[in-house]
């Protein structure tokens, strides 16, 4: 098959490690020669990157696969690819619902979707670097990194065990191949991933840890920043502190989420500790690591939940007043234990309850990030929005600067001047590195 002149589109939807996942599917079509098209009608192939997390996603994804059965009346010869967490163990459903799709693939069947859209190309998906600046578009600064695949737990309302698998941790060496490549590339910050990332190495025979891992990054040279995402709350140890708290390229920012704020309710969510043990950790990590921000997750609405018991939620939010909040209103997974319960919060409810929790985040990221005005922080330019260039701080704060152009992957110091919620303006107040 000639491949010179193809293009791909790929579409995704989900989280980090879906864009991570992505990435490797472009370099992988990249190595064989394809380039990158601007939309699906201008491509060979179109690739949809599914996520199951929530009933909203898949929605999104099964609206694209409608729209694309139009362009395979246009174009018969164009071919699409489904894969995600959506295509494990529903391969035949799924074809059955949406004819319009070609091939299915899981994330870690790599090889084989390539065996298929080209089978003279002998690609081993192992040895790829993830295309971040070697692809079409403007080079960048930052990459995900997947450092563990699948996930152990068995939280009552989570698909993802079920479509990724368990647990699979990469070996050291490989990864620190794939970051020193990309380094070499032009990427400045990696954020290593696993749905639970710091579970990373116990599979592995010499049983490597995250805080090991995050060592060897520092031996990179010309690697600025390192992050890693998410974590358990149970399993986050003393050395994992004592990593963020010491070594100097390791972002003072955590995500590690709650969920909820009622231990009951965490009982039925099979979360494996409880609200008091989880305060306990935020309070050790702040202690060694004062200039620390934190990121969690929380669900309103889940079966059962009183007004109660999300008031003790409201009351968490408030004591701990994390920088971000992520919430999402609960909608059953088929295949979860509580798919199985009734859904007995009304929506209504739930929406009035997200909406609280939103505004009391809202108001408690104000709080601290007006604190920020007039210090000084380190920002890595990342993009540029609307004329103004921006990045992100250590902590995971975004950042746009008011005074200027400036030049991605560029580390600059930024004085705060102005703050909301969700991001800030600044002035650089030194040369660039």
């Amino acid at each position: 098959m000639e491949t010179a002149t193809q293009r791909y589109y790929i579409w995704t939807v989900g989280c980090q490690m879906n864009q991570a996942d992505s990435a490797r599917v472009a370099a992988a079509l990249q190595e064989a020669g394809l380039h990158e098209a601007d939309s699906e009608e201008a491509a060979d192939v179109v690739i949809l990157n599914s996520c199951s997390v929530r009933r909203q996603a898949e929605l999104r994804i099964e609206g694209k696969l409608g729209a694309l059965q139009g362009l395979k009346r246009r174009r018969p010869g164009v071919k699409v690819a489904l894969t995600g967490c959506m295509v494990t163990g529903q391969q035949a459903a799924l074809k059955r619902q949406f004819p319009v799709i070609d091939y299915f693939f899981e994330p870690s069947d790599l090889d084989d979707f390539v065996s298929w859209f080209l089978p003279d190309h002998a690609i081993d998906a192992r040895e790829l670097v993830h295309y971040y600046v070697d692809g079409d578009r403007d080079p960048a600064v930052t990459a995900f990194v997947p450092i563990v695949y699948g996930c152990n737990k068995n939280c009552s309302y989570c698909i993802v065990p079920f479509r990724r698998g368990q647990e699979r941790s990469r070996p050291v060496a490989e990864i620190v191949r794939e970051v020193t490549a990309l380094v070499r590339r032009g990427v400045r910050e990696v954020t290593l991933l696993g749905q639970t990332v710091n579970h990373y190495g116990r599979d592995l025979p010499e049983r490597p840890t995250l805080a090991g891992l995050l060592a060897e990054m520092e031996r990179i040279d010309e690697l600025a920043r390192v992050r890693f995402l998410t974590s358990y709350p149970r399993d986050f140890g003393p050395d994992l502190i004592e990593a963020v708290a010491t070594l100097p390229k390791v972002c003072e920012h955590i995500n590690i989420p709650v969920q909820h704020g009622d231990n009951a309710v965490l009982r039925r969510m099979r979360r494996a500790y409880t609200v008091e043990r989880y305060r306990d950790l935020i309070d050790r990590i702040r202690a060694a690591i004062p200039s620390v921000t934190i990121a969690t997750d929380i669900i309103v609405g889940f079966p059962g939940e009183t007004e109660a018991q999300f008031e003790q939620t409201l009351r968490l939010v408030e004591e701990v007043r994390f920088d971000v909040v992520h919430g999402a209103m609960y909608s059953p997974r088929p295949g979860t234990l509580s798919a199985t319960w009734p859904d007995d919060v009304p929506p209504g409810v739930k929406l009035r309850r997200h909406k609280a929790l939103e505004a009391l985040q809202t108001r408690i990221a104000t709080e601290i990030n007006q604190r920020l005005v007039g210090t000084e922080h380190e920002v890595l330019i990342e993009h540029e929005s609307n004329g103004r260039w921006g990045g992100r701080t250590r902590g995971n704060k975004l950042v746009y600067l008011t005074d200027g152009p400036a030049r991605k992957g560029e580390l600059a110091r930024v004085r705060v001047t102005d703050a909301t919620p969700w991001s800030m303006l600044g002035t650089r107040v030194g040369g660039r590195q």
